[in-house]
């Protein structure tokens, strides 16, 4: 029986495969964007009112999913053992490319280009390098206690692979420039991000429940020789 976290990273694919289609459609459908001049580009069909909103509370939640993702994953990743450096370096990217998608939903494309060219790298580039440190770190870890599907590493590695040659693709088409071309790429790379996402369900099948627990420091103190002394006279009587 599936935890009940596994449903996150599920609805989280969900939610942003649905999401930015939707946008696309709005977008169509009130003319923001033309499709027998060129194939949009994400961000441009999520750039005007009214279809600019939703587009901005569609990444801001993915956003938050997306982190809360990554840290029960770098919990899970260091209770089987994974190297801690590239553990934590793993959480770091996947942090960086939540942030940078919601700077892409919060920064708009036709109102402030270069922050909104800064969070597409942390969405697109550092989110794609989050899943390829996923994968060194799957191969690393020195305990599994709950063995996952045989066949999500090598689906996971095709998926990582056919990213990077699209994300490529969609920079040399961008200065082609073939502009059509390019944002299908995007679209492509977004859908598989998605998915990379999704498959976390696969891990998270057996994590039933997540607790956070403080600790408290232990403190050494040295007693005073008057309090030792008390203590002998103490013992004394």
């Amino acid at each position: 029986m599936w935890g009940r976290w596994a449903l996150l990273p599920a609805f989280l694919a969900a939610w942003a495969t649905v999401g930015v289609w939707t946008v696309f459609a709005l977008a169509v459908s009130n003319n923001s964007v033309n499709l027998t001049r060129v194939f949009p580009y994400i961000s441009h069909c999520g750039s005007f009112p009214p279809q600019s909103c939703i587009f901005s509370q569609i990444l801001n939640l993915g956003a938050a999913m997306a982190a809360t993702i990554c840290l029960l994953r770098y919990h899970q990743l260091q209770d089987w053992g994974a190297p801690p450096s590239w553990n934590q370096v793993s959480l770091g990217a996947g942090l960086l490319s939540a942030l940078g998608t919601s700077i892409v939903g919060n920064f708009q494309q036709t109102l402030q280009l270069p922050t909104h060219l800064v969070g597409a790298f942390l969405a697109f580039a550092i989110g794609l390098s989050y899943f390829w440190l996923q994968l060194f770190l799957a191969r690393r870890v020195k305990s599994q206690p709950l063995p996952g599907a045989p066949w999500i590493s090598p689906l996971r590695v095709a998926l990582c692979g056919f990213c990077s040659g699209l994300m490529v693709a969609m920079v040399v088409l961008h200065f082609w420039p073939l502009r059509s071309a390019a944002a299908a790429c995007e679209w492509a790379v977004a859908m598989i991000l998605f998915l990379l996402y999704g498959l976390f369900a696969v891990d998270f099948a057996q994590l039933g429940s997540c607790s956070l627990r403080l600790r408290a420091a232990s403190l050494h103190l040295t007693p005073s020789p008057a309090d030792l002394q008390l203590s002998i006279q103490t013992l004394q009587l």
